[in-house]
């Protein structure tokens, strides 16, 4: 009874085809949004702007890139953290050597470069699948960690190998504090959320969709596989472009390539599994588990140590960290293969005949 949508009727087509047809959803959401823009930045401290809310904001953004690819079109990628870089470096280029230029054109140009090397290696996938076009990507990730470490133009020949940014600003709003951090990566996170759910509802959304379920059968009916798994790659690695961008401008402020490694690349691949493959909503939630869990480890496990009186180590609970992850990635894919976003679908049922029995 506290999720109905009987009575809600639509008289138009627009109203039918809107993004949030019920208008539970609709109030739910931007409830939650008002409250993220309003109450949070007045509310939360430092410390929680720093380690916890800029990073799972960038990295929710990051992962609806990678969901795109890996989950509404089927194609397994491990260069995720690769095509971040790029964005942070193509990013960086152009806001010392472009003068004058935006702080937003330079970190959508940073992901419009990441589009351009996202097609030259999503190529491959024309003609492999699966555990082939995983190597194929993950050789990405290798070439530019080799690429940016070695070749001194990336970072205009300094002599440590790592970049600073510093004096952000958008239309004369300085972006120094935490709280304006937050709520600039918060803006770029509600704006293409929005853009990603209106693609994959579209005519574009469904082919990867028809690609991801059986690309033989998608050619039959007339979808041509280059430009749908072209076109997955060039969104993809533009969203994760950006997400890198906001990564080295905003959140670390300097970073060297190591900051963008094969792990950045697996961490992206555990959230969309966690949250849900091919779920907008699911890569928010898979974001803020894998940005939680180590901080809620890291408190937890010592008072666990203490009340059956054993020391645990710093050690111990970046191990902990690894096996727990691991072991929910493989409950994941037994248990629950959609993920947090299938939970949250199964609970929404539920609240639809709720208090009536099963």
């Amino acid at each position: 009874m506290l999720y109905r949508e009987n009575g809600q009727f639509k008289t138009t087509y627009a109203a039918d085809s809107q993004i949030f047809p019920i208008a539970q959803d609709r109030w739910v959401i931007l409830a939650l949004i008002a409250f993220a823009a309003v109450v949070v930045p007045m509310v939360a401290s430092t410390y929680m702007f720093k380690a916890i809310l800029i990073p799972f904001l960038i990295l929710s953004l990051a992962a609806v890139g990678v969901n795109i690819l890996v989950g509404y079109c089927g194609q397994i990628s491990l260069g995720s953290g690769a095509f971040m870089a790029v964005g942070a470096y193509a990013a960086y280029n152009l806001f010392i050597r472009v003068e004058g230029i935006p702080l937003i054109l330079a970190l959508l140009g940073g992901g419009f470069f990441a589009t351009l090397v996202g097609i030259i290696f999503g190529v491959p996938s024309l003609r492999v699948r699966g555990l082939y076009l995983a190597v194929a990507t993950l050789a990405a990730q290798f070439f530019w960690d080799w690429a940016f470490l070695r070749i001194k133009w990336f970072t205009n020949y300094a002599p440590s190998g790592s970049v600073q940014v510093a004096d952000l600003s958008v239309l004369g709003w300085a972006i120094k504090d935490p709280a304006d951090k937050y709520l600039f990566c918060l803006a770029f996170l509600v704006v293409f959320g929005l853009l990603a759910k209106n693609l994959v509802r579209g005519a574009i959304g469904r082919e990867w969709m028809a690609i991801r379920d059986m690309d033989v059968a998608a050619a039959v009916i007339g979808i041509r596989p280059m430009y749908a798994k072209l076109s997955a790659f060039a969104v993809s690695s533009f969203i994760v472009g950006v997400a890198g961008a906001l990564w080295g401008f905003v959140h670390l402020g300097g970073w060297e390539p190591a900051a963008f490694s094969v792990d950045r690349s697996f961490q992206l691949l555990f959230m969309v599994i966690i949250g849900g493959l091919g779920s907008i909503m699911g890569s928010i939630f898979g974001a803020a588990f894998i940005t939680l869990l180590p901080i809620f480890l890291n408190q937890a496990l010592p008072v666990l140590g203490d009340l059956v009186g054993m020391e645990v180590t710093t050690a111990f609970v970046s191990h902990a960290e690894f096996m727990i992850f691991g072991a929910l990635i493989v409950w994941f894919l037994i248990v629950e293969p959609h993920g947090l976003a299938r939970l949250w679908s199964v609970a929404k049922q539920k609240l639809r005949i709720w208090p009536f029995p099963h």
